[in-house]
């Protein structure tokens, strides 16, 4: 297939995709008006005036989920608390693309810079092109400890900071990894973490902190200001490493309250494993912790009508009948319905109810923050969206 007819079916694909996501919110709408925090009027209208943001909250929704289980009819019960509390609140992107290389981290270091990073995703390296967390240092001279990435797993530990001339580590944000975290102050322990500590779902390894990065983790635990004592307390009365990962946000928030936090969520992407009833418990787990975010937001006064969220997932998963693909377990066909997804956008300055069924690209996603933080993301590639500006 040549690259103009691969081009025309992913628009298809998309095309109809926005269609049928369009076509369940207005189900949604009908049967659900009045039932949520913000009420659900009709589609595309605004329930209240804009006002300055001044934080930003992302999270990429990781592991890749399909309509079939999130927005068509049969998986909507996979996604309650999306469908009843952040997209009545939400301007509502249903068809986003990424024309880039399918692996998780490389696809987040394309979400952090606006640019498709063409790297190996198992790679120990930094993105080429400069992140997010460097655009905004370097043009607003705020410190580290104004912006955190919270991330999965080793594997993303270089993504705070790109290796490009003129930005760099001295720009990059303040990385968590909490399953790093965890390894370290759970030595001695007499607690089992070992469901929390598998580095990735693609790799039986489990997390562990050498030595000479101990000292290093336990200035970050005294950074966060993170009782260690109660941090594994919490570790022992949860079943994912995603639900770790909302423990740390909230606690920056409340104790730090950073200008920007982004957060990568992995849960999803046990799909690997082959077990959909994992899978969709993950899709669940991850539909509570997006809720759960924006809860905190409203309930912070640091954050309270002062914040903007973005919440997007990396990219789709195989189809069912893909030749070489294996439905829901893997992302490797590169089919269109691994490379379509969407996006919500919430906030003081963002309007509510409005569905956008134009196709953007996960590129256009840094422009787009670099315009609402008011710094120049030069060497990104997307476009910003107009919608929500």
């Amino acid at each position: 297939m040549n690259g103009v007819s691969a081009d025309m079916n992913l628009r298809n694909a998309a095309l109809q995709r926005s269609i049928s996501r369009r076509r369940f919110l207005w189900d949604v709408a009908r049967t659900t008006a009045g039932a949520s925090v913000c009420s659900f009027k009709a589609l595309g209208q605004t329930l209240r005036a804009p006002s300055p943001a001044k934080k930003l909250i992302v999270v990429t929704f990781g592991g890749g989920a399909r309509d079939e289980e999130t927005f068509a009819p049969e998986g909507q019960r996979f996604i309650p608390r999306m469908l009843g509390e952040l997209i009545p609140c939400a301007t509502f992107f249903t068809q986003v693309v990424n024309r880039g290389i399918l692996g998780h981290y490389v696809a987040n270091a394309t979400l952090a810079t606006g640019c498709y990073e063409s790297f190996d995703n198992f790679a120990p390296t930094s993105p080429r092109n400069p992140t997010l967390f460097e655009y905004y240092r370097r043009d607003s001279a705020h410190r580290a400890e104004d912006v955190w990435v919270i991330a999965p797993s080793n594997g993303f530990d270089r993504i705070g900071a790109s290796n490009h001339p003129g930005y760099g580590t001295s720009f990059g944000a303040t990385m968590v990894l909490p399953k790093q975290l965890l390894g370290r102050f759970a030595t001695g322990s007499s607690e089992s973490f070992d469901h929390l500590l598998r580095d990735s779902y693609e790799d039986t390894s489990r997390v562990s902190a050498s030595d000479n990065h101990a000292t290093s983790l336990q200035l970050l635990a005294d950074q966060l200001k993170l009782p260690v004592s109660q941090f594994l307390a919490y570790a022992s009365s949860i079943s994912s490493p995603d639900e770790l990962s909302l423990y740390i946000a909230q606690h920056l928030m409340q104790h730090l309250a950073p200008n920007l936090l982004w957060i990568t969520l992995h849960d999803i992407d046990v799909a690997h494993a082959g077990a959909y009833s994992l899978y969709t418990d993950a899709i669940l787990r991850t539909d509570r912790i997006c809720a759960e975010l924006w809860k905190s937001i409203q309930l912070n006064p640091e954050y309270k009508n002062k914040t903007n969220m973005f919440v997007m997932p990396d990219f789709g998963r195989d189809g069912d009948f893909e030749p070489g693909g294996n439905g829901f377990q893997h992302h490797r066909t590169g089919d269109p319905l691994s490379r379509t997804t969407w996006m919500l956008a919430l906030g003081p300055e963002i309007h509510e109810n409005i569905s956008v069924d134009r196709m953007v690209e996960s590129i256009d996603l840094v422009p787009t923050l670099a315009a609402i933080l008011g710094c120049n993301a030069s060497f990104a590639a997307g476009k910003p969206l107009a919608e929500v500006l």
